[in-house]
């Protein structure tokens, strides 16, 4: 819109599409976490969740975590946050598991994709992906210790 017609129509149409838009947005994020949360809540009602735990219990442990948030690790890990986030919900967080968790994604997050824009620029792909899951777990451990 140029600058003549925001003064002639007002603020209101600009208001209208700025909801519209933050709608389209809310609804493409629910989109993607309504069903891994549904689907966690689901695996916790099974024996699955459990035995994850049980496996990734002493690698999180290291960071303070309880063995169920591997899930959310790995989802966020490999996919990307709001996947991450959807699988955190209905772990039943402490405020501690959830800052040092989201510090950890926020370092190591979407590895297939960034990883892949990485390689694609010819960037020495391997080594910064070692670099960012190392720095995420060290945040982990240090957060861990500090907390």
């Amino acid at each position: 819109m140029k600058d003549h017609q925001v003064r002639l129509n007002g603020i209101g149409p600009l208001l209208w599409i700025g909801i519209k838009k933050g709608l389209r947005s809310s609804l493409g994020i629910i989109k993607v976490m309504f069903p891994v949360t549904l689907a966690v809540t689901v695996l916790k009602l099974t024996p699955v969740l459990g035995w994850l735990a049980e496996g990734f219990r002493p690698f999180m442990g290291l960071m303070g975590l309880r063995g169920e948030t591997a899930l959310p690790y790995i989802l966020g890990s490999v996919l990307n946050l709001y996947v991450a986030i959807g699988a955190m919900i209905p772990l039943g967080l402490t405020s501690r598991e959830t800052t040092i968790l989201a510090t950890v994604l926020l370092i190591s997050h979407s590895l297939l994709v960034e990883t892949a824009v990485i390689k694609g620029i010819g960037a020495p792909w391997f080594g910064l992906l070692l670099m960012r899951v190392g720095a995420g777990f060290f945040m982990g451990l240090v957060l861990s210790w500090v907390l």
